[in-house]
């Protein structure tokens, strides 16, 4: 309201003539109307300096100051330049460039610019409209500034010749409103209104001519407007007084009326003019011209001089002016004329295609954006009239996006379902814009959309289950497995880190650390295989979302041997300072078995095979140590030269990769008087042994060959049990020792504990070793036995048992154990 009251006392103030109840109610009404139909309409004048306020569309819309922002407030054009712009600060409408009326709108009666006030969330859209007021910023212009006439001395008195009027673009009280011819003797000028209410000037002969006394008259015109300041133009009039041509040429019609469609191509000819005179000779040859052209015709529109007829020199465009007015002349030869006037009518034709603008467009929109999520806003129109000006717009195929219109030419693209980046994450919509017109023109324009990621998806590990082996003793911080989990998300909702989950009832989320960015995992301790052979820890895969999001894989870290525990001997009992002592009869044969050393390993598989030889002896090639059982048998009958004592050291070695050993001190004493028990004894036929070489090493050969088919088809077997298979003796298969050699506290336990609580500390006993295994015969040859050796019995246990303590003989489950006391 108040740039119209001030609008308004600057009109009054410029012309205090004009009737400012007019203005008043006016502007009132105009205001009323922009209310009532949902508009906001401002009028002002032109010329106003650049950030000037137009008005306060906040205030007059009853909006808040801070909801223009968040809403995205902002003013758009349509087709015309952006001449306003709001300051959503203020809620401000300011001048953003030079508005000239003239330039606008030309000679329009009423000069009114459309705009459009956007707001986003949710979108509305008011009209705005300003009403462009004329100033007196231009003063009156004559197109020819000097005119020139030649009339006969014989003219007749009264009589009128056309003037060309002056041209002043503004309007209303602004435009010309007298002229002003200087004082003389023989002319006047008198001004009549044409049709279109222009001012029609004529010059009026008012006492005669005689060349003879003046053959030439000097005068001057001015055109002066009614602006407050008055502006004026002038223009010299020179006349020249000739003899005998008393014919003007007279024109068919007062007023020519045609059209032409726009776009016609150059020569066309538009109407053709018809202009005679009643002289002859020189004096009745007629040439036409225009009498003004304005600037936006120049070059456009041409006469033929001769002819008459209007050809189209240039481009007509109805958009930017559908009709014209101009004026004709038509002169003799003796300098005499008349004017016409010519008025055409420009067709429009469909020549220009619809226009697609984009007001507004988000590059994003987030795939978990609701369906009718606005993405983008699209003002379509059409610069020509009619059906030709009708436009319909279209979206490719897609049944992602939809448009929606709910303001006359304004579209929306919204979401028609909800977006999965994951199976597109990018869409190329295609916006079409076609008019009516025949044939139809269209406007294609393509938006790219991209859908921004949210955190949807859950890291995925590329295994449920791993499974990963490491050899006991390893370093800390030894590489063990590499875990892997991939996310279809983008960003840092696919950003991965990795860390192992705690278990509240097992420390063995600890015996391992993980790098929280690559997944690798490394040992944190020690293993020792004969402790565990396998632990399962969970490693948990957590995304860089919020909220985050994860998911959980197992791993199974298995413990595989290695040979770090040397044989550890049984039997004999090795103690400081003591070795027991084994008798043998005095007549023993050869291979009698005398002995057996018993001894076990720690570790499993081959690295708990064990071997045996003799490195040291009181007699060489007396006695002999089998390679797999450990039995120490003789190697010929004793003679008498023979040492009634012999003492043995039998090196016990594993079958590891870089083998571990023991030694076992066996202390041998022959003794006449016992007795040779079949049992112990051995037959060896050297020469059948030689004879059958051969036979062993096809049946060996033969016998590796199956195994090592075996094997492959137990690998699959063996990665489920882990434990290696291992041959055990029945319980009667198990060496029986002779209360000879042993102390009556000698207990047999069946099932007992194991050496380390764990059942894979098993013993490895060779096949076959029970073919020397200690065995009673009857319950005489027993008693004899001990009668006869209780007297060694006794002294020997008894210092035994002074200095070994306890010893335990683990042999797994199902197997029987002994346990020394």
């Amino acid at each position: 309201m108040s740039i119209l009251y001030r609008f308004m006392k600057a009109c009054c103030m410029m012309d205090r003539r004009m009737n400012s109840t007019w203005w008043i109610d006016f502007l009132m009404s105009a205001l009323l109307f922009g209310v009532s139909f949902g508009e906001l309409r401002y009028v002002l004048p032109e010329e106003m300096q650049r950030g000037s306020v137009i008005g306060n569309v906040a205030r007059d819309l009853g909006l808040e100051l801070s909801e223009l922002n968040a809403r995205r407030a902002r003013v758009v054009a349509e087709g015309t330049s952006q001449l306003c712009e709001l300051d959503a600060a203020s809620g401000n409408i300011l001048i953003s460039q030079r508005i000239d009326r003239e330039e606008l709108c030309a000679q329009a009666v009423v000069c009114t610019l459309q705009f459009q006030l956007l707001l986003e969330d949710p979108l509305q859209a008011f009209s705005l409209v300003l009403d462009i007021a004329d100033i007196n910023d231009n003063s009156p212009v004559f197109t020819n500034r000097e005119i020139k006439l030649d009339l006969l001395e014989s003219t007749v008195l009264g009589r009128r010749f056309p003037l060309e009027s002056a041209h002043d673009p503004d309007l209303g009280t602004n435009s010309i409103r007298e002229y002003k011819l200087s004082q003389n003797d023989h002319f006047a000028l008198e001004m009549s209104t044409q049709i279109n209410g222009n001012a029609y000037l004529e010059l009026v002969l008012k006492k005669p001519l005689d060349r003879e006394v003046e053959s030439e008259h000097l005068l001057e015109i001015n055109g002066i407007d009614g602006g407050n300041p008055v502006r004026s133009g002038t223009a010299s009039i020179q006349i020249r007084v000739l003899d005998a041509n008393d014919n003007v040429p007279v024109f068919s019609q007062r007023v020519y009326k045609a059209s032409v469609p726009e776009n016609s191509p150059l020569g066309t000819v538009i109407t053709t003019l018809n202009a005679t005179d009643l002289d002859e000779g020189v004096y009745g040859e007629i040439t036409y011209s225009f009498s003004h052209l304005s600037d936006t015709m120049g070059g456009v529109i041409e006469i033929n001089p001769r002819g008459g007829e209007v050809l189209v020199a240039g481009v007509i465009d109805y958009e930017e002016e559908s009709s014209h007015e101009l004026h004709v002349q038509a002169k003799d030869g003796g300098g005499q004329a008349s004017h016409c006037k010519l008025i055409i009518d420009v067709i429009d034709v469909n020549d220009n295609a619809p226009v697609i603008e984009i007001k507004s467009a988000s590059a994003k929109v987030s795939e978990d954006s609701k369906p009718g999520t606005m993405v983008a806003l699209i003002n379509i129109y059409d610069l020509d009239t009619g059906s030709s000006g009708r436009v319909t717009c279209s979206i490719s195929d897609s049944v992602s996006f939809k448009l929606v219109s709910e303001v006359k030419n304004y579209y929306m693209l919204v979401t028609n379902e909800m977006l999965d980046r994951e199976i597109q994450p990018e869409y190329n919509i295609t916006v079409t814009a076609t008019d009516a017109g025949s044939p139809s023109l269209s406007s294609v324009k393509v938006l790219t959309i991209v859908v921004s990621d949210v955190n949807d998806n859950p890291p995925t590990f590329t295994q449920k289950q791993y499974n990963a082996n490491i050899l006991e003793n390893q370093p800390v911080g030894t590489f063990v497995v590499k875990l892997e989990a991939q996310d279809l998300d983008d960003g840092d909702n696919a950003k991965i880190l990795y860390h192992i989950s705690r278990d509240t009832n097992s420390d063995e989320w600890s015996f391992l650390t993980i790098n929280s960015e690559t997944g690798e995992l490394f040992t944190a301790r020690l293993f020792d295989y004969e402790q565990s052979v396998h632990f399962q820890i969970r490693v948990t895969a957590r995304d860089g979302g919020q909220p985050p999001l994860s998911t959980t894989c197992t791993v199974n870290v298995f413990i595989k041997d290695t040979n770090d525990n040397a044989p550890v001997i049984l039997y004999p009992v090795q103690a400081s300072g003591f070795i027991a002592e084994d008798m043998v009869p005095i007549e023993a044969p050869r291979g009698y078995l005398v002995t057996k050393v018993v001894a076990v390993d720690a570790d499993s598989g081959h690295n708990a095979w064990l071997s045996y030889r003799i490195i040291k002896a009181t007699r060489p090639n007396l006695f002999m140590a089998d390679l797999h059982t450990g039995e120490i048998r003789t190697l010929r009958a004793f003679m008498e030269e023979d040492e009634p004592k012999h003492t043995l050291v039998v090196l016990v070695t594993d079958n590891g990769r870089e083998a571990l050993s023991a030694s076992a001190t066996v202390s041998i004493m022959i003794t006449d008087g016992l007795p040779v028990f079949n049992e112990l004894f051995e037959l060896t036929d050297e020469s059948q042994g030689s004879d059958n070489v051969t036979l062993y090493l096809i049946i060996a050969l033969s016998t590796v060959s199956f195994l090592f088919i075996l094997l492959i088809s137990g690998v699959f077997y063996f990665k489920l049990c882990r434990r290696g298979y291992v041959y055990r003796s029945t319980t009667t298969s198990l060496p029986v020792f002779p209360t000879t050699y042993c102390s009556s506290t000698l207990a047999d336990f069946s099932r007992c504990g194991t050496l380390l609580q764990d059942d894979r500390y098993d013993p490895f006993l060779t096949t076959g070793s029970w073919r020397g295994d200690f065995r009673f015969g009857s319950s005489t040859d027993t008693d004899t036995l001990k009668k006869r050796s209780a007297a060694y019995q006794k002294s020997t246990l008894r210092r035994v048992s002074a200095e070994r303590g306890s010893l335990k003989v683990r042999t797994g489950p199902q197997h029987p154990c002994y346990v020394i006391k």
